[in-house]
């Protein structure tokens, strides 16, 4: 049962595309700049970046509040 989610802009997106895309527009400085979190900072990655939103949820509220309000 697939449910339709019209309201939801995130709808189909994985953390890591939402990630992806975000550092593609700002680059990891301007992501830091933007979200002030170590991960974007110090030797940053996509995969220890992922490992630290997955596990902390203010974190990854403010990701994903970025990605709307840049791409919507």
């Amino acid at each position: 049962m697939t449910q339709q989610q019209p309201n939801n802009p995130l709808h189909g997106l994985s953390l890591e595309k939402i990630l992806t895309r975000l550092v593609e527009h700002y680059g990891w400085s301007g992501l830091y700049a933007e979200v002030r979190v170590n991960c974007f900072s110090n030797d940053p990655s996509i995969k220890s970046s992922l490992k630290f939103l997955r596990k902390t949820q203010w974190a990854r509220d403010k990701v994903e509040a970025l990605y709307i309000s840049t791409f919507s």
